[in-house]
C-alpha cells in the first residue's frame, strides 16, 4: 500500500486577487477587500501592492487609507469567494479525484498513488504554482503525510514564532548567556528555521515521508490550527514551536487547555487519522434572467419573478425536491448586488406560495442605477415525496390527503418567517414527563407538525408557573391557615388536593433534591388562586413553596 500523502493549497490573496481578475489588470495600486466587523471595517485580503505598504489583513481601514493615500478598496462578497473557491476545486481533480475545501481560501487534496503521473511531488507543485500563475492568484502549497502537517507547511513554513515578549525565550536572553549555549543549533537560538529539503524554490514545504516530526518541530504553535487564545497561552508559557509540545505530558495539556490542543496535534503528527473526503457536487436549483434594459421598480422585479419561479420549479419538481430556503439576487449595472432570502415552513416548489414571500421584501433591494440581471437560487431543499412504491389504493389515498390538505397556515408562518425569522416562530409539544417544568418542550413552528397526542395531566396545570419559591408557613403537610409570599400576607380561603410527584430517580435534577412534593390548588382571600406544594424533604430542603398562578 504506497505511503498516504497530502497536499494542502492556501491561497493567501484569494478575496483582492478575485476582484483584480475581474479588472484584466488595468488597475496597478494597492487594493484591499474589507469586510464589516462590528462598528468598523476591517481589510479581510490585500493584493501584492498592499502588502509591500506596510498593511495588513484585519487592519482597520481607517488605518490603511492613512498609511496608503492611494489605496483602493471594495466590500467583501463572501458569497462569490465561495464560489470562486468552488471553480478552483474543479481545477483541482486534474491532480487527483480526492480534493475538498478548506476555510478560508484553502483546498486540501489526497495526493496517494497520483504524484508520479506529474513527475513527483516537486514537479506537481511546480505545476501547480505555474497554472495559478497564468491565472493571475498567489499560492503556497504544503505535502505531508497528515493532513494537519500540510496545511501547517502551506501557511506557516520558513515563518519563525510569534514574538511574545515574556523573558523566557531563547533569542530574549542576555549576550552572556547565549554566548555560552554554543551546543544550541542555530534555529533555537533565534535564527531562520531550515528547510526540509534542499533543491527547488518551494520544496522546503515538502516533507518527506515518514518525516512529519522533523518537519513540524521548527513551525509556530499556530501551524496547528488553534484559536488565538490557546496560542497566546502556550506562549506566555515559553511553548512557541510545536517542537516544544511534543514532548510535553498529554494530561497535563489536556487538562489546562482541554481536548482540542492534544487532538490537533495528534492529527498533525497521524496519531489520529483526518480522511479527506471529496467533497460531493450539490444539487443545484437555480435559473437568471438577463434584462435588455435596466429595471428598478418593484411591478418589473414581480414580472421578472413570473418568468424565473415556474423555471424554478420545473428543476424542483423533476428531482422531487422541494425549496425550503430561496435566494433571490439582483444584479446591478454598476457590478454589485443585492440579495434578499426567505424561508418556508414547509417545501415547496408552487411558484404561488414562494412569491408573495419575496415580494414582502423587495423594499430592501436598492436598484441604484439598476438592475440588468436577476438570479434565483433555492439554496436549501428537502424531498417533497417518499420513494417507497405502493398500490394504487394507497397512492390514490396519498394523492387524496395531499389534495385536501390546507396550506394557509404553513404559508401564514412563511410569511410571518420573512419579517421576524422563522426560528421566533414556535409551538409546543407534549413532553415525555410527569414533572411540570418539562411537560411541553418547545420547537421551531417550521420544522415541526402540530401535537396530535397531548395527554393532559390528572389536575389542571396554572396558567403561569416559575420556579419554586418559598413561603413563609409552618413545616406541616397541612395547607396553611396564613401563610406570607412575596412580601403579602395571604389568608386561606380553600384548598384542593393534594396531588402528590415523584421526582425521577434516574436523574439528578438540583430543583428536585428536596424530594417527594404534594401540590395543591390555593384559594386565598384576595381572589387568586396559586400553586403550592410541600416539600418532603429533610431538613432545610421541607417546606411549603409557590409554583405557579392561575388564570
Amino acid at each position: 500500500m504506497p505511503q498516504r500523502r497530502i497536499l494542502s493549497l492556501w491561497f493567501p490573496r484569494l478575496g483582492a486577487e478575485r476582484v483584480l481578475r475581474q479588472w484584466r489588470g488595468t488597475i496597478d495600486v494597492p487594493f484591499a477587500v474589507l469586510r464589516e466587523s462590528g462598528q468598523m471595517q476591517v481589510i479581510s485580503s490585500l493584493s501584492v501592492q498592499a502588502e509591500a505598504a506596510g498593511l495588513r489583513v484585519g487592519q482597520p481601514a481607517r488605518d490603511a487609507h492613512a498609511m496608503c493615500e492611494g489605496l483602493l478598496t471594495r466590500l467583501q462578497d463572501p458569497l462569490a469567494e465561495e464560489q470562486f473557491l468552488t471553480a478552483l476545486r474543479r481545477w483541482a481533480g486534474k491532480f487527483s479525484p480526492w480534493v475538498n475545501q478548506e476555510a478560508p481560501g484553502g483546498l486540501v487534496i489526497d495526493l496517494t498513488g497520483c504524484a508520479h503521473l506529474f513527475g513527483g511531488e516537486e514537479a506537481l507543485v511546480k505545476q501547480v504554482e505555474d497554472d495559478c500563475a497564468d491565472l493571475h492568484l498567489s499560492v503556497q502549497a504544503g505535502i505531508a503525510d497528515t493532513l494537519g502537517a500540510a496545511w501547517a507547511l502551506a501557511r506557516y513554513a520558513g515563518q519563525a514564532p510569534n514574538a511574545t515578549r515574556s523573558g523566557d525565550a531563547i533569542d530574549q536572553e542576555a549576550y552572556a548567556t547565549r554566548s555560552r549555549a554554543v551546543k544550541r543549533r542555530n534555529w533555537e537560538r533565534g535564527g531562520a528555521a531550515p528547510k526540509l529539503v534542499t533543491g527547488a524554490a518551494n520544496t522546503h514545504r515538502i516533507a518527506a515521508p515518514a518525516a512529519t516530526h522533523t518537519a513540524l518541530m521548527p513551525l509556530p504553535i499556530a501551524a496547528l490550527r488553534l484559536p488565538e487564545p490557546t496560542v497566546t497561552s502556550l506562549a506566555r508559557l515559553g511553548l512557541r514551536r510545536i517542537g516544544d509540545l511534543l514532548g510535553q505530558p498529554r494530561a497535563g495539556l489536556a487538562r489546562r487547555f482541554g481536548k482540542d490542543l492534544v487532538l490537533r496535534l495528534d492529527q498533525a503528527i497521524g496519531a489520529v487519522s483526518e480522511p479527506v473526503s471529496p467533497a460531493k457536487p450539490p444539487l443545484h436549483f437555480a435559473c437568471r434572467l438577463t434584462l435588455p434594459e435596466p429595471i428598478g421598480l418593484e411591478s418589473d422585479i414581480l414580472a421578472g419573478l413570473d418568468r424565473l419561479l415556474p423555471r424554478l420549479q420545473q428543476q424542483l419538481e423533476a428531482k422531487g425536491h422541494g425549496a425550503r430556503r430561496v435566494r433571490l439576487q439582483a444584479f446591478r449595472v454598476d457590478q454589485t448586488r443585492q440579495t434578499i432570502e426567505v424561508g418556508l415552513a414547509r417545501p415547496s416548489a408552487n411558484p404561488e406560495r414562494i412569491k408573495p414571500l419575496l415580494s414582502l421584501k423587495l423594499d430592501q433591494i436598492d436598484a441604484g442605477f439598476g438592475i440588468d440581471l436577476l438570479r434565483i437560487e433555492a439554496h436549501q431543499t428537502e424531498p417533497v415525496y417518499q420513494t417507497q412504491h405502493k398500490g394504487h389504493l394507497d397512492a390514490g389515498r396519498d394523492v387524496a390527503e395531499r389534495l385536501a390538505r390546507n396550506t394557509s397556515f404553513d404559508d401564514l408562518i412563511g410569511r410571518l418567517g420573512a419579517r421576524v425569522g422563522l426560528e421566533a416562530i414556535t409551538r409546543e409539544h407534549p413532553g415525555d414527563s410527569n414533572i411540570p417544568e418539562k411537560t411541553s418542550v418547545t420547537m421551531a413552528a417550521a420544522w415541526s407538525d402540530p401535537a396530535m397526542d397531548w395527554v393532559k395531566p390528572a389536575t389542571p396545570r396554572p396558567l403561569e408557573i416559575w420556579q419554586p419559591e418559598l413561603v413563609g408557613a409552618p413545616v406541616n403537610p397541612i395547607p396553611p391557615a396564613a401563610f406570607k409570599w412575596r412580601g403579602r400576607h395571604l389568608h386561606l380561603k380553600q384548598a384542593h388536593g393534594p396531588e402528590r410527584i415523584a421526582p425521577e430517580w434516574w436523574l439528578d435534577d438540583p430543583n428536585w433534591r428536596s424530594g417527594v412534593r404534594d401540590y395543591w390548588h390555593v384559594d386565598v382571600e384576595t381572589g387568586e388562586r396559586l400553586w403550592l406544594f410541600y416539600a418532603h424533604g429533610a431538613g432545610l430542603s421541607a417546606g411549603w413553596f409557590c409554583q405557579g398562578r392561575f388564570a
